[in-house]
């Protein structure tokens, strides 16, 4: 129990001593980085997109849901650089943050997914799928601290529930079709994330 304890001990001074060392560096800094890892997210994502493209049915480009259908859709968004200039820092970042959270759930129904799908690359979609999801916790981890630095506005969140379920068909069409148009709509707002970083990134170096 001394053992447990003294482990316990160790990993909380680890998390404090990690605390102070996010809360010394300045937020250029983590823009920066944040912005290295939202650029990542999307590359990643459209190299994902492509391979799917590779063995996709062209029906299923026929009944593919429209990106209104998208579950983030009803958050109201910057739709180009010009417009997102015209947004506060915080906001800026809370749409940002807003969105990522809005992931964690459908991404693991995407690397559940991914598993058994019926596409020649499933074993490469499936281990990119986890880099997402890797790479999307170390954001929002990195967005989180940035947020208690930018003031109350940063912190507020959006809540965009995602109720499209853990089943995304069951014959090959429909479940090749709901994988695309998941995937598609992660592809999308993974780039919002990365323009909405890279405004802010831009406005803390006074280039924008």
């Amino acid at each position: 129990m001394a053992h447990r304890t003294t482990n316990w001990g160790k990993l909380f001074m680890s998390v404090l001593c990690m605390a102070a060392v996010c809360s010394a560096v300045p937020v250029s800094d983590l823009l920066d980085r944040a912005s290295q890892r939202s650029d990542m997210l999307h590359a990643l994502s459209t190299i994902l997109t492509h391979e799917l493209d590779s063995h996709f049915p062209p029906i299923g480009r026929m009944i593919m849901p429209r990106p209104s259908m998208c579950h983030t859709s009803s958050l109201q968004t910057p739709t180009d650089k010009e417009q997102a200039l015209q947004v506060s820092e915080s906001d800026l970042l809370s749409l940002a943050r807003s969105l990522l959270k809005a992931w964690i759930d459908p991404l693991v129904v995407l690397s559940n997914s991914a598993q058994n799908l019926p596409h020649p690359s499933h074993n490469s979609i499936s281990n990119k799928i986890q880099q997402l999801q890797e790479h999307s916790k170390s954001l929002g981890d990195g967005l989180d601290i940035l947020s208690g630095k930018m003031g109350p506005g940063a912190q507020s969140i959006s809540s965009l529930p995602y109720n499209g379920g853990n089943d995304i068909g069951q014959d090959k069409i429909t479940r090749l079709t709901n994988f695309h148009f998941l995937l598609s709509c992660f592809r999308r707002d993974s780039h919002k994330i990365d323009s909405f970083l890279k405004v802010l990134r831009c406005r803390a170096a006074k280039m924008c």
